[in-house]
C-alpha cells in the first residue's frame, strides 16, 4: 500500500474527497444525476509551520474535519429537503444579500460545531466520569476506577455507533461510508479506479476517523489511569484540558498507521479496523460511482498509479 494524501468522508447520499486543500463533494440527486462541487478549504491556521508542529496538527485536524465535515453534510443534505422543497434553494440575487447569507451560515454552522464538541464531551467524557465514582465504594485503587472509567468510556460509545447503525439513513450513509474507503483503498493498491476494480478493495482503512475516535478513546485511558489528583473538581477539569492533548496524540498514531506496513503498527490498528464493521457498509455500484466522481474531481489517480506500477 502507498500512501497518496487523500481522505474523505460520507455525506447524504454522496462522497466528499479532500486532498490538500482542495475538496470535492459528489452527490447523487435525486433525479439520479450526480452533480459534484469543487472548492478549497484553507483551514484555521494558515501558517504551515504551526500547523504541521506534532500533537497541535492533530488537533487542527480534528477541529478542520468538524467544520468541513458539517459545511458537507448541510450541502449534501440541501438536495433532499423538503420542498418547498425537492429543488436547490436558489441563491439571492443581491450581492450584500449573498454576503449577509454567508456571515448567517457561518454563525449557524460555528454553532452547531461547538453544540456538537460539548455534547461529545458531556457524553463520552463526563458522564463515564461521573458514574465511575460509583465504583468507589467498592475499591480505593485510583487505577482500577481510571481503567472502569475508560472501559465505561468505550462501551458508550461502542454502543452508540452500533445504535445508530440500525437507522437505515445511517446505514446509507455507512455504505456510502465503504464507498470512500474502497475507492482510496483501491487506488493506493495501484489499481485503476473503476468500479469493478473498487467492489474488490476493502471497506477498511487505518487512516479512518472511526479508528481515530477509538485510539482517542484508549489512550485516554492510560493518561487518566496515570495522572492523579485527589480533587474531585481537579480531576474533571484535566479530563477537559487534556481532550486536545489525547486528540493530538492520537492523530499522531493514525498518521503513521496511514503511511506505514509495519507489524506493531498494523497489529494495533485492528480494533480500529473491527470498529468499521460497524460505521461501513458494502456499498452498491451507484454508490461506487459517486465515490468514483469525487475522487476524480481532486486526484489525478492515473498519474498516481502509474507511478506505483514502475516502482515495482
Amino acid at each position: 500500500m502507498r500512501y497518496s494524501g487523500i481522505g474523505g468522508q460520507a455525506v447524504m447520499e454522496g462522497v466528499m474527497m479532500k486532498n490538500q486543500e482542495k475538496y470535492a463533494v459528489a452527490v447523487r440527486k435525486p433525479d439520479n444525476e450526480i452533480i459534484v462541487e469543487v472548492s478549497e478549504y484553507e483551514g484555521i491556521i494558515k501558517n504551515k509551520k504551526i500547523r504541521n508542529m506534532p500533537i497541535l496538527r492533530g488537533v487542527f485536524s480534528f477541529i478542520e474535519s468538524l467544520v468541513l465535515g458539517m459545511k458537507t453534510l448541510t450541502f449534501s443534505a440541501s438536495f433532499y429537503e423538503e420542498e418547498d422543497g425537492k429543488e436547490k434553494k436558489k441563491a439571492p440575487e443581491m450581492e450584500e444579500e449573498i454576503k449577509k447569507a454567508k456571515r448567517q451560515e457561518d454563525v449557524m454552522m460555528g454553532g452547531t460545531v461547538a453544540v456538537s464538541v460539548v455534547l461529545a464531551v458531556a457524553i463520552f467524557m463526563i458522564l463515564p466520569y461521573y458514574i465511575s465514582t460509583f465504583f468507589q465504594r467498592f475499591t480505593s485503587s485510583y487505577m482500577v476506577v481510571a481503567l472502569l472509567e475508560g472501559v465505561l468510556r468505550l462501551a458508550i460509545f461502542i454502543g452508540y455507533v452500533a445504535a445508530i447503525s440500525l437507522m437505515p439513513d445511517i446505514r446509507r450513509v455507512y455504505m456510502y461510508h465503504g464507498a470512500e474507503h474502497k475507492c482510496i483503498n483501491c487506488i493506493e493498491h495501484g489499481m485503476d479506479l473503476t468500479v469493478e476494480n473498487v467492489k474488490l478493495s476493502s471497506k477498511q482503512h487505518k487512516r479512518c476517523g472511526t479508528s481515530f475516535l477509538l485510539i482517542v478513546m484508549i489512550i485516554s485511558i492510560f493518561f487518566f489511569m496515570f495522572i492523579h489528583v485527589d480533587s474531585r473538581i481537579l480531576r474533571l477539569v484535566l479530563r477537559l484540558v487534556l481532550i486536545p492533548v489525547i486528540a493530538g496524540v492520537s492523530y499522531e498514531f493514525i498518521r503513521i498507521a496511514g503511511r506505514s506496513d509495519n507489524k506493531l503498527v498494523n497489529l494495533l490498528s485492528k480494533p480500529g479496523l473491527w470498529l468499521q464493521n460497524l460505521t461501513t457498509k458494502e456499498p452498491d455500484e451507484a454508490m461506487i460511482e459517486v465515490g468514483i466522481a469525487s475522487v476524480e474531481a481532486v486526484f489525478d489517480w492515473k498519474a498516481y498509479v502509474e507511478e506505483i506500477r514502475q516502482e515495482r
